[in-house]
C-alpha cells in the first residue's frame, strides 16, 4: 500500500503524529533522523503495522507522499541556542525527492522566521522547485503532552501558518483529518511564535511557583495550601506547581543569541528552574542533618527518574543532576522507576531497588521526584524512614514537602 504521509523524525513529536495518522486510516511513512526518544512497546508497533504504518531507511520513498512533516529534533547547543542540524538534514534529504504538489510541514521547535529563511531555500535548492508555486509550505507547532489522557491529537487544537493561504489550505486539509479543531495563523513566523510564547509560558510560571515553593519554605507557609486556595478562583490565575526541575523536550528559548533581542524574563526563569535540584540537595541534607544523620554515607532512595510521570522519557530529568550532587556529597544513591529497568549516572549504573516498600524501609531518606500512578504514597509515607516530596503527591503531613 502506498503512503500518503511521511513523518521524518520518529521522537517525541513523530511518533505521536505517525500514531494519529494510523489511527485514522492515513498510510504512513516513518522516516529516523537519528537516535530516537519516543519508543514504542511491542504491543503499539504491531497496532500500528496493522494499521498502516511502514518504517523505512530508504529515503527515495520520501519522494511517493502527498504530505511530508519533518519532526526533526532541535536540541539545545552547546552556544544555548536550538540546533537545527537535524532539521537541516531532513530537509536536505526531501529536498532531493520532493515532487510538485507536495505539502510540507515542519514541527520542529525553531526560531521565528527558520520555515521562511532556513527550510525554504533548503528545500528551493534541493528540488528546483518552487515554495508556495509548485509545492506547498507550512509550519505548525508540536502540541504533545506526553501520557496526558485527557487531550490528545484528536481533541487538540492544530495552529497552522502558510507561506501563502494556499500552503495554509493545504496544510489544514490534512490536520483536519486529524484533530476537531484547525487554527489558522497569519503565516508561519506567526505559528513559529505561537510555539515560542506557548513553551516560555510553561518555564516562566513553573519559575515563578519553584520561587514561591523556596520562599514559603523560609516563612513557615504551606505553599500546597496556597495554592490550593488560589485555584478556585475563576479569572486571573493558572494554577502551576513546583517540582525538583524541569525536563521534557521543550526547552525554554531565549531570542538572544539568535535576533540579539533577549527576552529578560525567560533568561531569568531558566536560571530560577536550572537552580531547583541544588535546592532539592539543599533540603535533604538539612532533613538528614536534622536526624542526626551526614549527607556522606546516607543512603538514599530516588522515586521515579523520568521527567514526567507515567512516561518513559528521561529527556532532561533533574534525577540526573540530584544523584550526581549526591554521589559528591558521599551518599549512597539507588533508585525505583517502573518504567527504567536500568540507569547510569556519570557512567556507572546506579542499583535499582526490587522491593519499593523494603528500600524505603532500608534508605535513610527516599526522595519522590515523580510521582508514577503505581506508586501507593499514602503506603510509602508509613514504610519510609524520611520522605522528601518534591510534588507535593503525599497526603498531607505524610512527608516533607518541597
Amino acid at each position: 500500500m502506498p503512503a500518503d504521509l511521511a513523518v521524518i523524525g520518529l521522537g517525541h513529536l513523530g511518533l505521536p503524529l505517525a500514531q494519529a495518522a494510523v489511527a485514522v486510516g492515513i498510510p504512513t511513512l516513518g522516516y529516523g533522523t537519528g537516535p530516537e526518544s519516543g519508543p514504542l512497546t511491542p504491543a503499539e508497533l504491531r497496532r500500528m503495522l496493522a494499521g498502516g504504518f511502514r518504517p523505512t531507511t530508504n529515503p527515495a520513498e520520501l519522494g511517493r507522499v502527498r504530505t511530508a512533516v519533518i519532526c526533526a529534533p532541535a536540541p539545545r547547543g552547546a552556544d544555548g541556542g536550538l540546533d537545527l542540524g537535524q532539521v537541516e538534514a531532513a530537509a536536505r534529504t526531501l529536498a532531493t525527492r520532493l515532487r510538485p504538489h507536495t505539502t510540507v510541514i515542519l514541527e520542529s521547535p525553531v526560531y521565528p522566521g527558520t520555515t521562511e529563511d532556513f527550510l525554504r531555500p533548503l528545500l528551493e535548492e534541493g528540488s528546483g522547485l518552487r515554495a508556495g508555486r509548485d509545492f506547498f509550505l507550512a509550519y505548525s507547532p508540536g502540541r504533545v503532552d506526553p501520557g496526558n489522557r485527557d487531550f490528545t491529537p484528536a481533541n487538540t487544537p492544530k495552529v497552522i501558518g502558510g507561506l501563502t493561504p494556499a500552503c495554509t489550505e493545504s496544510a489544514a486539509a490534512f490536520y483536519g483529518r486529524l484533530t476537531d479543531k484547525v487554527v489558522r495563523a497569519r503565516g508561519p513566523r506567526e505559528a513559529e511564535t505561537v510555539q515560542l510564547l506557548e513553551t516560555n509560558y510553561r518555564h516562566v510560571n513553573i519559575a515563578l511557583v519553584n520561587e514561591m515553593a523556596v520562599l514559603c519554605h523560609g516563612l513557615g507557609v504551606d505553599l500546597w495550601d496556597v495554592i490550593r486556595c488560589a485555584e478556585t478562583k475563576p479569572f486571573g490565575f493558572q494554577a502551576f506547581r513546583p517540582g525538583p526541575g524541569v525536563g521534557g523536550h521543550g526547552t525554554a528559548q531565549d531570542l538572544g543569541g539568535h535576533t540579539g533581542r533577549t527576552l529578560r524574563m525567560v533568561e531569568l526563569a531558566q536560571q530560577v528552574n536550572d537552580q531547583m535540584p541544588q535546592y532539592v540537595i539543599q533540603r535533604a541534607a538539612a532533613l538528614l542533618n536534622e536526624h542526626g544523620k551526614s549527607a556522606r554515607g546516607a543512603r538514599v532512595l530516588l522515586l521515579g527518574v523520568t521527567y514526567k510521570a507515567d512516561v518513559v522519557d528521561q529527556q532532561g530529568s533533574p534525577a540526573h543532576e540530584i544523584a550526581v550532587r549526591l554521589m559528591e556529597l558521599g551518599a549512597s544513591v539507588s533508585y525505583h522507576d517502573p518504567y527504567v529497568p536500568a540507569w547510569s549516572v556519570l557512567g556507572r549504573p546506579v542499583p535499582r531497588a526490587d522491593s519499593l516498600y523494603e528500600a524505603a524501609a532500608d534508605a535513610d531518606l527516599t526522595i519522590l521526584i515523580q510521582q508514577h500512578r503505581t506508586y501507593d504514597l499514602q503506603g510509602l509515607s508509613v514504610k519510609a524512614q524520611l520522605l522528601l516530596d518534591t510534588r507535593g503527591a503525599t497526603p498531607t503531613g505524610a512527608a516533607h514537602r518541597l
